[in-house]
């Protein structure tokens, strides 16, 4: 695996993002709930993804209506705690003060975890709810059950105003990315590059979009690679990004550990760049 260090933190260039995990489906427009029938599956793969050096975990109170924190918590239980590094996300229903600390404490209790290395705003519903929110996450940093605070899905007008109520260094900032969903590129990922911020990327293969397209597949065949990880390698070849695809199996976890350890060459990146 290779890996990337920003503001102290080193982190795999991917990692498993756990959105869909033990979700029951059928249920749109009720709000995510959960489904156990696939737990072992799931655990399977999140213990497979850690072996092959891809131990960050990201996950959400909002997924699966917390039971994907639950399904993380119990595949790192016999982990030493500092071999894995998660990340969990907290809802804008939540953001008022109480509020906030009682979800970071209801996380906690679903991951039978005594800190989160990473906490960050989901989304946000108003750019009012910014300042109380961060106050909230710069006391469970205080208290220790807070490592590192981040954001999702933010601006970049509201990524500097979370940065300028907090003393605390906003680590990432959380955003889907993939070679169909680039307009991050604009703004965003060159304000995070220049301040030393991580954008986590989210959605890496627009949800499967990009597995048909030709021009990744001849790629990906002249490195004896899978559209999946041609498509990976692209995406944490550029300067301060990461990834964190969801694998609920072992034999994805494996696919994406093969996106890295090799290079597109500068013909692929052309080619790349003129379909997309």
């Amino acid at each position: 695996m290779e890996y990337k260090s920003i503001a102290g933190i080193k982190l795999p260039a991917i990692g498993i993002g756990t959105w869909d995990m033990g979700r029951a489906k059928g249920l749109e427009g009720m709000g995510e709930r959960p489904e156990y029938s696939n737990d072992e599956s799931h655990i399977a793969a999140i213990k497979e993804a850690i072996r092959f050096g891809m131990w960050h975990i990201d996950t959400a109170e909002m997924y699966s209506g917390g039971h994907a924190e639950e399904i993380a918590g119990a595949a790192i239980k016999r982990i030493p705690r500092k071999k894995v590094f998660v990340t969990t996300k907290v809802l804008p229903s939540h953001l008022k003060h109480d509020d906030l600390i009682a979800s970071a404490e209801a996380s906690l209790k679903r991951l039978q975890m005594e800190y989160v290395d990473l906490y960050l705003i989901h989304w946000l519903n108003s750019t009012s709810q910014i300042k109380e929110a961060i106050a909230a996450m710069d006391e469970l940093v205080k208290a220790g059950k807070v490592k590192h605070i981040g954001v999702s899905n933010f601006s970049v007008k509201q990524l500097e105003l979370a940065q300028s109520y907090t003393k605390n260094k906003i680590v990432t900032n959380q955003v889907e990315y993939n070679l169909l969903e680039r307009s991050c590129e604009e703004k965003l990922l060159p304000y995070c590059q220049d301040n030393d911020i991580l954008l986590t990327a989210y959605s890496p293969l627009a949800q499967g979009k990009l597995l048909k397209n030709k021009v990744l597949a001849a790629v990906a065949a002249k490195h004896g690679k899978t559209i999946a990880q041609a498509a990976l390698n692209w995406l944490v070849s550029r300067k301060n990004v990461i990834a964190i695809p969801k694998a609920s199996s072992v034999e994805h976890v494996r696919e994406n550990a093969g996106a890295v350890g090799w290079k597109l060459t500068a013909e692929d990146t052309e080619l790349i760049k003129k379909e997309f």
